[in-house]
């Protein structure tokens, strides 16, 4: 292991302290979210997010977790709306898990831990660059989701295949077109609160996004993140293995939720932006929405069918057919 800062006995979070005074601050992250003393916030928006599988560059072993990384002088793969103001670009994602299935979050829910919990790290565009923006107070933004024991995930297999390929801290290789979408939970519902990086510098800059709803993972799909080492292929192999942060105290915090009954917060809602750039779909969107509340009026006398009618203009079908169900489900 380096000199610097790890996860180990010597150099893990009960010693970051030591050279990053800040890790006593007064919104330091990760928190156990306490779900009977979260709040409703009205003002609060469904996420919107737009990620560009072109923007998807390389796959990185940094030593402390595995990390892909996204081209980010445009525009093209961005986080708007929910909590914060304004639009932030994608940085880079990466994971944190456990040496075994009952651990390895940072964030944890009434004291529930889970295997692993993804992060996507995005910057506010207010500022000129990721390096500026990771000091202020509201500098970044990350999306959390917390990956549950289950079935196989096929969408972590791009990321699993490339695994060989960075077993050692410091290995690297191309990562592209992949959409990091598929990595998100059907429901895009959140808890919402100020915080911090969750490694070193330890900068309380961060809006967090914690997913209330988790993704899948298998326990033969844990093993392979367990397969990666902390050190390079001229060291002692350890294995890179409960890489996480253990909750803060929440000093006064609580987390932030949209109430019930706001409308969709789920990925279907990150195509509605589609709607005000496609004339064609302004002309028919009144049709749509009105067979729409036909069909539920229907649907809940049990006199319609759950899939989408065969008479739902072509506009609503083009978009994903998961999505759609996904949405007319919640209509129930």
């Amino acid at each position: 292991m380096s000199n610097g800062w790890g996860y180990a006995d010597h150099n893990g979070p009960e010693k970051w302290c030591d050279n990053f005074p800040i890790a006593n601050g007064p919104r330091q992250s990760p928190i156990d979210i306490q779900t009977s003393g979260a709040s409703y916030d009205e003002s609060l928006k469904a996420l919107k997010l737009q990620y560009d599988p072109s923007t998807s560059l390389d796959i990185l072993n940094n030593g402390h977790s595995f990390q892909v990384t996204f081209a980010d002088d445009d525009d093209s793969s961005t986080l708007t709306e929910g909590p914060i103001s304004g639009k932030y670009r994608l940085k880079q994602f990466h994971f944190h898990w456990g040496a075994s299935d009952d651990k390895g979050s940072e964030h944890t829910v009434d004291g529930k831990c889970y295997p692993a919990e993804l992060h996507l790290v995005h910057w506010n565009t207010e500022y000129p660059s990721f390096g500026e923006a990771a000091s202020k107070p509201d500098g970044l933004a990350v999306v959390g989701v917390f990956l549950e024991i289950g079935a196989d995930n096929p969408n972590l297999q791009k990321l699993l295949d490339a695994m060989d390929a960075i077993k050692c801290k410091g290995t690297q290789t191309s990562f592209t077109n992949f959409d990091p979408t598929i990595l998100l939970p059907e429901s895009l519902d959140y808890w919402t609160y100020l915080g911090s990086l969750t490694t070193p510098p330890l900068h309380e800059s961060v809006t967090w996004i914690v997913c209330k709803q988790s993704i899948s993972v298998s326990s033969d799909q844990m093993k392979k993140f367990r397969s990666l080492l902390f050190t390079a292929d001229d060291e002692e192999a350890c294995c890179m293995v409960n890489n996480y942060r253990p909750p803060q105290p929440l000093k006064g915090r609580y987390a932030s939720a949209r109430p019930p009954g706001q409308g969709p917060q789920s990925t279907f809602t990150l195509h509605a932006v589609m709607l005000d750039n496609l004339p064609a779909v302004q002309q028919t969107r009144c049709a749509v929405w009105r067979r729409l509340d036909q069909h539920f009026r229907l649907k809940r006398k049990g006199t319609a069918d759950r899939q989408i009618p065969e008479q739902m203009p072509s506009v609503l079908l083009s978009f994903p057919a998961k999505l759609c169900n996904l949405w007319l489900s919640q209509q129930s």
